[in-house]
């Protein structure tokens, strides 16, 4: 039996999305400025070639491509995991590469949500201490955290669950905990890598109508994935190659930027349909 996804309530103050502005008006959400990421080896791998992307509030942005392309140490730059080699990241206006440590924790921890494949929940944490978790390095109040968390189960239709532990769940309610986790605190966008990974067809199907919901609420989201099908779903699709950013469908990128065909050339299942009667 696959998972509803129940209809989110125009009244909860975190289906009012994770947009709000901490720079000036009309700042992105994200930027990401000409970054380069290389690893120490003979030779030095370069794993990021210059990428730059902005992400504006209330976007669903796809970024795709296959293993080794890249994708996850931008990943790791966006979430503020790890620092480019040069170039510059920004979070609503505020440039990583200016903070120290503590401070881009804090940055991480009330701006940034992040859902990953594989929950990441722990088995013996009811739900709700679960996704109260999520403001646990935010500076609030236990008791406004678990008001928090509560309403957040309340958006992806598991507040009656909010008391159950992970151990009984089915996958696909346990992705449900994972976003909870990830909307609460309204950070300013959420960062979702491969987040059907670990689920059926069906079930993966109703995450991604979910995070459709999510979106149209106002919320800014990321989707990291290997799976073209996934990232074409997307108002907006970045795909990476080598390092680089090869197509973007975005607002303000270049016709040829949008159409680049190269990712279908040289990445097999990328290929676009073939007509009948036509050969490659």
């Amino acid at each position: 039996m696959t998972d509803t996804v129940r209809p989110m309530p125009a009244s909860n103050p975190v289906a009012v999305g994770n947009g709000f502005a901490f720079g000036s008006a009309g700042t992105p959400v994200l930027e990401v400025d000409n970054a380069t990421k290389s690893y120490p080896g003979e030779p030095p791998v370069q794993a990021l070639r210059g990428v730059n992307l902005s992400i504006d509030q209330g976007e669903l942005v796809g970024i795709v491509g296959p293993s080794g392309s890249g994708k996850t140490s931008l990943l790791q730059l966006m979430g503020t995991l790890d620092r480019p080699t040069s170039g510059h990241v920004r979070i609503t206006g505020l440039d990583v590469a200016t903070m120290d440590d503590g401070d881009v924790a804090y940055l991480r921890a009330t701006r940034i949500g992040f859902l990953f494949q594989q929950f990441f929940l722990s088995e013996h944490s009811t739900l709700l201490d679960n996704v109260a978790d999520g403001l646990l390095y935010a500076g609030i109040p236990v008791a406004k955290r678990r008001q928090e968390a509560l309403e957040a189960l309340e958006l992806v239709g598991l507040a009656q669950r909010q008391h159950a532990r992970p151990t009984q769940l089915s996958g696909g309610q346990r992705q449900r905990v994972a976003i909870a986790r990830a909307l609460i605190g309204q950070p300013a966008i959420v960062l979702a890598d491969e987040p059907t990974g670990n689920l059926d067809q069906a079930t993966g199907k109703s995450i991604l109508a979910l995070i459709d919901q999510l979106h149209q609420a106002g919320s800014t989201i990321v989707v990291i994935t290997h799976d073209r099908a996934i990232a074409e779903r997307m108002p907006r699709r970045v795909e990476i190659l080598d390092g680089s950013i090869v197509a973007d469908t975005g607002p303000g990128v270049s016709a040829e930027q949008q159409a680049c065909p190269v990712i279908q050339s040289l990445v097999p299942g990328l290929r676009p349909e073939l007509s009948p009667g036509e050969h490659p």
